[in-house]
């Protein structure tokens, strides 16, 4: 799985992740979250409005199984962290 982060300087979200699924073909907005000091991956999501006027959510990718899910969720937060080991957060403070 090759995948590539780049860093997200707003709110709870860390960075966001490009995965390559097989050559050419690029899934993008994969969410890294940090919620309560827990890195969370959030996975792109189709929405829109019903005619009753509700929103609705569509995941874009489906699994066979929740534990295969749970799987790939825990392999990206894996990647995360050892890219995260070797390209550190930098903080800029302005006055």
């Amino acid at each position: 799985m090759k995948i590539r982060f780049r860093d997200v300087s707003s709110g709870i979200v860390e960075a966001r992740a490009v995965l390559e699924i097989q050559e050419g073909i690029l899934i993008n907005e994969i969410t890294i979250l940090s919620r309560n000091g827990q890195i969370e991956v959030e996975l792109p999501q189709k929405s829109f409005k019903g005619k009753d006027g509700k929103m609705h959510f569509m995941d874009v990718i489906t699994f066979e199984s929740d534990d295969r899910k749970t799987l790939w969720l825990m392999e990206i937060k894996e990647e995360y962290n050892n890219w995260r080991q070797t390209n550190k957060k930098v903080l800029v403070y302005e006055n």
